[in-house]
């Protein structure tokens, strides 16, 4: 890959709230906060290029969470100078404990931390927490804390454990919260949040998505001419937003190439043809389901499986591309929770590799890497996708990951297996979607585990899989809940499973939040 293109988080001129990412796995949530309440936000790594940030229209700056401690010898420092940009600046957790030792205060690494719900008392004079209750639930999460008040500021916020759970400096509209407003745990975090927006900063409402696919279509035509673009169409909802967005920006320059890797849910591959054959755009389906069960064939760890999919997709389309000619540019539906949860920036700690992301291999025969969507989320991006009059049944269609059920069969993959959870999968999704419960789960599925257990099926013993359920609500996939399933349900369903599928003599249901656990199990 010779070079990545830029220019597609510029095509919107608007004044802008900076969040600055100190590795914390919430940096995301905090934009997408920003973003909902209308206001328009970027992320920067919190060792950013100070003269690049000097030429946007800030309105304010927030610094996220992280998992060091300002008093480790790797900590991780701001460039001081952010202070004399004069905008509002608002901390959060490490964040805040950042600016305190900034400033001259002290951070202790206490003996125990102040990890969730906590009572929280609130000073209602802080223009931060206007309109708040005296006292209510926040979220900590943190070990260190300010013990000591940095010279100019005072404290608007304490806890049982902890004395100052956040501080201000009213001069200079410096405010720092040990808690994070930007999970739905913390009651009134939301509002906090917009009192920074619109009281401190005085932002205007004028972030509207609606308004995103035109210029994006504009950007894209201007990027790439009359040049052929290649894009990985994995059927699910980024990609196919891509292609629409490509499709109306370059018509048949463009090709799309769906591979049909054996990893794909029971009858998908078949949708996903009738869907995109008929579109403005050259539509290539490759069977390519015994390569890639052979490239990741004894392979149990999660990383390696993610990594070899992802290069064996990139030879797929190399050789597509040599069939239709000088590509200039690989095309790809990334997106911003993609970024964060790869673990590319130096301060965040791995969650995991997307294939589409972490696991593309370092050489790719393309001039340039296209990828208008990444700094975009989910249901931003599926926003415009209702914009560009895509199927409900694309736009609102769960998400599922690149590297299909290779990830939901819990280690070593193998066909019987793969059929084994399309099966499965196919009974879950049917049984949740009879009832309606569809409408109230984000993402649901069965995934295999690695393990066998020992049964009893027509009086003899069995010795066979195990599968395993999760269905999550969420609004923005970086934090979800199980979903409460009827007890009927469950039932049912796993009543199914072990009659209908070969292989199966127990089921059993996921109740485990993110975090700690993610959303998909490798």
């Amino acid at each position: 890959m010779k070079k990545e293109v830029e220019g597609f988080k510029e095509i919107i001129n608007k004044e802008t709230v900076l969040v600055l990412d100190f590795g914390g796995q919430y940096s995301q949530i905090i934009a997408r906060k920003i973003r909902e309440l209308g206001v328009y936000c970027e992320i920067e790594p919190f060792d950013f290029d100070f003269e690049k940030i000097k030429q946007k229209k800030l309105a304010g700056i927030v610094f996220s969470g992280g998992p060091g401690s300002v008093n480790g010898d790797e900590a991780l420092v701001v460039d001081l100078r952010v202070f004399e940009l004069n905008v509002p600046i608002l901390g959060i957790c490490y964040g805040a404990q950042l600016i305190a030792s900034s400033f001259g205060g002290k951070v202790h690494h206490g003996e125990r931390g102040e990890y969730g719900q906590t009572q929280t008392e609130f000073d209602l004079n802080c223009e931060l927490f206007k309109g708040l209750e005296k006292s209510s639930v926040t979220w900590m999460s943190h070990f260190d804390s300010i013990i000591e008040l940095p010279k100019g500021f005072e404290v608007v916020a304490k806890s049982k454990n902890t004395e100052i759970v956040a501080m201000q400096n009213r001069h200079d509209k410096i405010f720092a919260v040990q808690f994070h407003p930007e999970v739905n745990h913390t009651v009134f975090g939301t509002k906090i949040i917009s009192n920074f927006l619109f009281e401190i900063c005085g932002c205007e409402k004028n972030w509207f998505i609606e308004n995103v696919s035109s210029k994006l279509i504009e950007q894209i035509k201007l990027t790439v001419k009359d040049q052929k673009v290649l894009l990985a169409l994995s059927g699910g909802v980024d990609s196919c937003v891509l292609a629409a967005l490509l499709s109306k920006a370059i018509g048949k320059n463009l090709t799309a190439v769906f591979v049909d890797n054996g990893f794909m849910r029971k009858g998908e591959v078949d949708e996903i043809k009738k869907v995109f054959s008929s579109w403005d755009m050259s539509f290539v389906a490759v069977d390519a389901r015994a390569q890639f069960l052979e490239k990741i064939a004894g392979v149990t760890d999660p990383e390696q499986k993610r990594k070899l999919i992802g290069e064996q997709f990139i030879r797929v389309f190399e050789e597509q591309a040599k069939k239709i000619g000088k590509v200039a540019f690989f095309a790809q539906g990334t997106i911003y929770p993609d970024l964060i949860e790869s673990g590319l920036k130096k301060s965040a700690s791995l969650i995991k590799s997307p294939h589409n992301v972490g696991g593309l291999p370092s050489h790719v025969d393309f001039d340039h890497l296209l990828e208008p969507l990444k700094m975009f989320f989910k249901d931003e991006v599926r926003k415009i996708g209702q914009e560009l009059n895509l199927p409900e049944q694309i736009v609102k269609r769960q998400p599922f990951p690149g590297p299909g059920l290779s990830i939901r069969v819990l280690g070593q993959v193998t066909e019987e297996k793969l059929e084994i959870l399309r099966e499965a999968d196919a009974i879950f999704r049917a049984e949740i979607e009879k009832r309606g419960l569809n409408k109230h789960a984000s993402q649901y599925f069965a995934a295999l585990s690695a393990s066998k257990t020992v049964g009893v099926k027509g009086d003899e013993r069995s010795y066979e899989h195990i599968i395993i359920l999760r269905a999550v609500e969420t609004f923005d996939f970086m934090t979800a809940n199980f979903v409460n399933l009827p007890y009927e349900v469950l039932k049912a369903v796993a009543f199914r499973i072990v009659n209908e599928v070969d292989g199966v003599n127990r089921v059993v249901y996921d109740i485990t939040t993110k975090p700690p656990a993610t959303i998909e199990f490798e």
